[in-house]
């Protein structure tokens, strides 16, 4: 019976080893998963916090605050300028000549964000407003025969004709607005016909206004005899699209709480397995002291 003994207490030894080496491996797994989740969560945290979600919403209304339209007519000169709805424009009378108009117009002169040398006049007309019934301004000019390779006349738009009327330096006002918004040009011989639309931007400190537009082309019949010809003839109409606005919004979807509470059970489950290692550590040292005690025992009574 005595020999039989020391195999049983090898394989009771080695089936205890091999408990904690798994033990010890189950640890490093555990940890291991924890680590890799803590990375994970704050990674994403800091993904969302820097790359927002845009959510986009669609505010109806009956009418716009009217804009400004900015014109660079250079050598042309503005020969009318009256305001229409429902999309009816009434038959041209005697294209080319003066006639009298109902528009707001203000003229601007300054010098150019870009070309500080270049002395620039702006006519700025107060946009249409009416989206409900379809108000729309409708624009002629005309341009003696010039030397250029391409006739067009550049427009502006901005949000609000009032801010350049309540502005108390008005040619500062027109250099801000060429800095920070888009030019577009409109051909001799043609009628364009613009449809703005608004969008509003909101960020996480400041909201921007952004002008879109879709513009339609047609060929002007000109009728006129072949001498008054040598004048070239422009013209545009500026209308809403239609009475939506677009209103984007950046959102952060990141939340810090969530991302808090998974650290904090990840953190929780570490400590866990800390102190899982530590009793282990501990169980180990107990087992090998108990082993040495039992191998100096059979020593003893060997000798």
């Amino acid at each position: 019976m005595r020999g039989n003994s020391p195999p049983r207490r090898f394989s009771k030894t080695c089936m205890k080893n091999v408990f904690t080496v798994l033990l010890i491996f189950i640890y490093l797994v555990l940890t291991a998963v924890a680590i890799f989740l803590a990375y994970q969560t704050i990674s994403d945290f800091l993904n969302k916090l820097s790359q927002p979600v845009m959510s986009v919403s669609y505010k109806e209304v009956d009418s716009f605050s009217p804009p400004g339209i900015a014109l660079f007519p250079d050598g042309a000169q503005l020969l009318s300028c009256k305001h229409h709805y429902h999309d009816n424009i009434p038959p041209l009378v005697d294209p080319g000549t003066p006639q009298e108009g109902d528009c707001e117009i203000t003229e601007v002169t300054y010098f150019g964000p870009f070309t500080e040398r270049k002395q620039k006049r702006a006519v700025v007309v107060r946009g249409p407003s009416d989206v409900k019934n379809k108000e729309l301004i409708f624009m002629q000019f005309s341009q003696n025969e010039t030397q250029e390779d391409f006739s067009a006349i550049s427009y502006m738009l901005f949000a609000k004709f009032s801010d350049l009327i309540e502005s108390a330096n008005k040619s500062e006002f027109m250099r801000d607005c060429e800095r920070n918004y888009s030019m577009w040009t409109f051909s001799g011989g043609f009628r364009t016909w613009v449809k703005m639309s608004l969008v509003k931007t909101s960020g996480r400190r400041s909201e921007a206004v952004e002008f879109r537009q879709e513009s339609g082309v047609v060929k002007f019949n000109d009728k006129r005899s072949e001498s008054e010809q040598t004048v070239q003839l422009f013209f545009v109409v500026f209308e809403w699209r239609d009475p939506y606005i677009q209103e984007i919004r950046l959102i952060v979807t990141a939340n810090p709480w969530s991302s808090i509470g998974i650290l904090c059970v990840v953190f929780m489950a570490l400590f866990k397995a800390a102190n899982f290692a530590k009793l282990t550590i501990k169980w180990i040292i107990k087992m090998r002291k108990r082993h040495l005690k039992h191998k100096a025992r059979e020593l003893n009574s060997i000798s």
